[in-house]
């Protein structure tokens, strides 16, 4: 992948779309009440959200009319990071804001949530239906003493009632945090341990590949390890009875709620500490906690990354309203699991008033295409999946675009890892050559994006069309010195609403400040390497904290990755610069092969010199070494840091956390490796 120009841009938006897109309103609207500039387009929108940062996030919260029950003194107090101080005494609740196009008599009974599964039935659960629902839950979740703060646990699929499960979180206050089933209990206990949960709102098990995979040993042993559970409430997924003790989630959604605005209903007199008709929604501080995500937790406990009501709420709604363009009229579609940030993107959906679509199951069952045939049901305007994904399509030839109708598709998105040139030929060639394609970049450290989306901007083969707005995005040298055209450490200057408030168990915040802040004080660096382009689109190159530097070059490994897997007999790969004691740079390439292929001296041929050609010499490896797989998080990452720490001699235990690894035998290779070396 680089940063050179295409000819021509893969795609550009007509007039007609750059005219209708809600970011060239926003812009239009806040030209007139708050001085952004009426022309200049997108760079100049950019620009003026990140100088004038404070106006521009006030602007956002009154385009998208957020509800603050108690005003605010001031958009950012404190600006320094960490710790900046947004909207201080503003209260507020994010779930309230979700579920607000209840309260429209002409929406209500349209679908909020449409949920698939593997065998494609679909249900469909109405606005006035879901906001019925998250209601019932919540006055239980009060019943049940839960309080603002304290945390309610998901060990759930994506299914709707995960969703429900949130939004009553949410709406009393409390601290929502999930894993997927597909998770082990070492995986789990690493993760709600350090949060003590008082609630587990489990399934019994879940399907995924034509399979049911029964979890009720894992549940079990979950109740046992969390002393701190004072309820455990059953989803029958699989159509079991309830354990002893546990609650069923049918009997604690049942209750009704009556009509009227969703902030002022029934909030249940004196079993309810006394509240009025308008505390369903608790109404809590900017910063009060939403959620807690989690890192991979590759190398030791996962972080456990605390993001606020108010945070999330303004950051989602400028992302999915302004960057996605979406509305009430769409649909939106991200292939996930509750184990991963995007699944809690794609709950916010909501805010916009868009039908959110849910999908629980293998991305690939019965056939590779099974999402483009999600997406044809279920109407998607907006598909997100992940590269690997695109990639896999790709490689097996699979054609969506004429065998499905995907006609009001406007936009497929990719994350998780960049899309390689040739994912976004196989996207306008297969898919449809009027396609928006966003390949988008940012993290679950702040549950958003970087860079990536900008409906009204060109899109460039194998690039990111800008940095966000409010998004102060560089590309910075070891010296802090910003770079254009080069590559550099992806920094952020400026605070954003949903960097984390906090690290769950850290009380001095130094686990916080070494995590971001410690190369350069005061400054987000996120550990990815970048380009930012002079035409102001980015490219990214891949994690910086596994760095391959060659000869004093610094590459990424996503490079390498995308030139390789464009051979057919190359499944995977993985690449590992390893600095030795003598002084030496050892630098192999491990590659997992396609079935039938072998790895000869014709093929280890073909792949040095698809890098050089496509690269440059000092990215071919100095060796190519089969692999029987590449190792990967349990949200579908390659990792690269533990197996380099394998390969400089690091015991497995010390190497890696073995409840983060999707496959840990395949890591047992290259220990093995190491000690042949050593």
């Amino acid at each position: 992948m680089t940063a050179a120009a295409s000819p021509a841009p893969l795609w550009r938006p007509d007039p007609g779309r750059i005219a209708a897109a809600r970011v060239t309103r926003f812009q239009a609207w806040a030209a007139e009440r708050y001085g952004a500039p009426a022309e200049g387009g997108y760079a100049a929108l950019h620009r003026w959200s990140v100088e004038e940062l404070d106006t521009f996030w006030r602007a956002v919260a009154d385009w998208f009319d957020v509800r603050f029950s108690t005003p605010y003194s001031r958009v950012l107090g404190d600006r320094t990071m960490p710790g900046a101080e947004w909207f201080p005494g503003a209260t507020l609740n994010y779930a309230e804001h979700a579920l607000r196009t209840a309260e429209d008599p002409a929406r209500a009974h349209e679908p909020a949530i449409l949920y698939v599964d593997e065998t494609h039935e679909q249900i469909t659960l109405s606005w006035s239906e879901l906001r019925r629902q998250v209601i019932s839950l919540a006055r239980e979740l009060r019943a049940l003493g839960v309080r603002p703060g304290d945390r309610v646990s998901g060990y759930l699929p994506n299914i709707p009632q995960a969703a429900v499960a949130l939004l009553a979180t949410a709406a009393v206050g409390g601290v929502w945090t999930s894993c997927a089933p597909d998770f082990g209990a070492r995986s789990v206990l690493d993760r709600f341990q350090q949060v003590e949960p008082v609630v587990l709102i489990t399934v019994d098990g879940y399907r995924y590949g034509g399979k049911e995979h029964d979890r009720t040993g894992t549940v079990a042993e979950l109740r046992r390890e969390l002393p701190t559970l004072r309820a455990v409430v059953h989803v029958p997924l699989l159509g079991t009875p309830a354990p002893e003790g546990a609650l069923e989630w049918s009997a604690l959604t049942a209750g009704s709620a009556p009509a009227g605005r969703a902030g002022a209903e029934d909030g249940g007199g004196a079993e309810d500490g006394g509240r009025g008709d308008g505390d369903v929604f608790e109404q809590v501080p900017f910063d009060h906690p939403l959620w807690v995500l989690y890192s991979s937790g590759t190398t030791g406990l996962p972080k456990a990354i605390v993001q606020s009501q108010g945070g999330i709420l303004l950051e989602h709604f400028k992302q999915i309203g302004l960057h996605f363009d979406l509305g009430p009229e769409d649909r939106f579609f991200w292939y996930t699991s509750t184990g991963w940030m995007m699944w809690n993107f794609l709950v916010s959906g909501l805010l916009t008033g868009t039908t959110i679509v849910l999908y629980d199951g293998s991305p690939g069952y019965p056939a590779v295409d099974a999402q483009w045939g999600v997406a044809e049901r279920t109407g998607t305007t907006v598909f997100g999946t992940s590269a690997a994904y695109v990639m896999a399509c790709r490689k097996a030839e699979a054609h969506p675009g004429r065998d499905h109708d995907l006609s009001r598709v406007k936009c497929v998105a990719t994350t998780g890892s960049p899309l390689p040139p040739d994912g976004f030929r196989w996207l306008h060639d297969d898919v449809a050559e009027d396609l928006w394609i966003a390949s988008v970049s940012g993290g679950t450290d702040v549950c958003s994006c970087f860079a990536g989306a900008v409906p009204t901007l060109p899109v460039e083969i194998g690039e990111l069309q800008a940095p966000c707005l409010g998004t102060d995005l560089q590309a910075w040298d070891p010296q802090g010195k910003p770079l254009i055209g080069e590559v550099g450490e992806l920094v952020v200057t400026n605070p954003l609403p949903s960097m984390p408030v906090r690290f769950w168990n850290d009380p001095d915040g130094s686990r916080y400040r070494d995590s971001y802040f410690e190369m350069f004080p005061g400054v987000w660096r996120h550990g990815d390497w970048i380009t930012l382009t002079d035409r102001g689109s980015v490219v990214i190159h891949g994690r910086s904290d596994s760095t391959l530097n060659r000869q004093g070059v610094r590459m990424g490994s996503a490079d390498i990755y995308e030139a390789v897997e464009r051979l057919p007999e190359i499944r995977e790969s993985l690449v590992i610069g390893l600095e030795e004691p003598d002084g030496g740079y050892w630098m192999p390439l491990f590659v997992h092969l396609a079935p039938g292929a072998v790895l000869d001296d014709t093929l280890r041929a073909r792949v040095k010199e698809t890098i050089r050609e496509r690269l440059s010499p000092r990215h071919v490896p100095d060796e190519i070494i089969e692999v029987p797989g590449i190792p990967h998080t349990l949200t579908g990452k390659r990792i690269e840091v533990p197996v380099k720490r394998l390969l400089q001699g690091t015991a497995l235990d010390k190497a890696v956390n073995e409840g983060s690894v999707d496959n840990l035998q395949l890591l047992r290779f290259y220990e093995d490796l190491a000690r042949t070396r050593h």
